[in-house]
């Protein structure tokens, strides 16, 4: 009967302790890895979130740029990170892409994470130069015909979701486009803008900005439905291309191992974030939709999205080293 109650003790100061941890954290700066240059789409959201919780938190959330390797360099520095809620990262596509892209990683989507939450879900758009005499979807398929081979499309890396999304268009719609990967989103749209390459497949998020001012034409956009960000834009399938479907996420993980409690008060603050106007208005302007999930949920959907682009590298050949 002691040992019951000497354990029934231990369990409750462990408790004790949780509750503790979960009141008193974050108790200095937290870092935020965005696996992406300055200017692309995830240090976009990254730094609206970022910003956010800090103003909730109380403490300073700053986010630390680790581009390289197609977003497998920041990957791996989170994950080899102390598990103890002051090292966040900012997963994407690319990373669930990543797993069935490259034959051998130093690090594992599933078993090195801990998901916190989705943040937001969106879209890609095609972008083209100005100077390209292509105002729609079908106009740009029936110039692409015409050239085969001749109009090059800027990628944020070779087996990024950008680049993935080229090839399923390609597929689809039975032209022949050039890939030119760059180191990055920011990189690609600079080209783009300087006419060096023709069109991009674009996150919506990084793209707004460019098309606002001019500087781009925007085609379509790529999910299943408009976005209201831009609702004059058509979607690719109603452009006439069947079957065309892409969709972009940003979602915040943290190390496995990092506390429960931890993980639960940061799902709860996220949700929060999500939830407030400035916010839903602030990412409604980057053309993202701003939303939040439980930790089992991001988990789930993680892997969905693993086996999902797992088969379109496998369909398209592509494979990294």
């Amino acid at each position: 009967m002691r040992w019951v109650m000497k354990f029934a003790a231990v369990l409750a100061c462990g408790l004790l302790l949780q509750s503790a941890s979960a009141q008193s954290y974050p108790a200095k700066p937290v870092r935020l890895i965005a696996a992406s240059s300055p200017g692309s789409a995830v240090d976009i959201v990254a730094r609206i979130v970022a910003q956010k919780l800090t103003e909730q938190l109380g403490q300073q959330l700053i986010v630390d740029n680790r581009a390289g390797a197609g977003g497998n360099l920041g990957a791996e520095i989170a994950a080899k990170a102390a598990p103890d809620g002051y090292t966040l990262f900012m997963g994407t596509p690319a990373h669930a892409i990543n797993t069935g892209l490259y034959r051998k990683l130093d690090y594992d989507l599933t078993r090195d994470f801990a998901p916190v939450s989705l943040v937001t879900t969106g879209q890609y758009v095609i972008i083209v130069h100005p100077s390209l005499p292509a105002k729609s979807v079908t106009e740009l398929i029936a110039l692409a015909r015409a050239r085969p081979g001749q109009l090059n499309y800027a990628s944020a890396g070779s087996g990024n979701a950008t680049h993935l999304a080229g090839e399923l268009f390609k597929s689809l719609a039975r032209v022949n486009l050039v890939h030119v990967p760059y180191k990055g989103t920011g990189p690609a749209l600079t080209d783009l803008i300087g006419g060096q390459v023709q069109l991009m497949f674009c996150n919506l998020t990084a793209a707004l900005p460019q098309v606002k001012s001019g500087r781009l034409r925007a085609l379509a956009v790529t999910g299943a439905k408009r976005t209201a960000t831009v609702p004059e834009l058509p979607t690719v399938i109603e452009a006439g291309l069947p079957g065309y479907v892409v969709t972009s996420w940003f979602g915040v993980l943290a190390p496995a191992a990092t506390p429960r409690d931890v993980i639960v008060r940061l799902n709860s603050e996220l949700a929060q974030a999500m939830r407030s106007p400035d916010m839903r208005e602030r990412l409604a302007g980057e053309g993202a939709e701003p939303t939040s999930s439980t930790p089992e949920q991001f988990a789930a959907f993680i892997k969905t999205e693993i086996a999902q682009w797992t088969k379109v590298v496998r369909d398209a050949r592509i494979s990294a080293e």
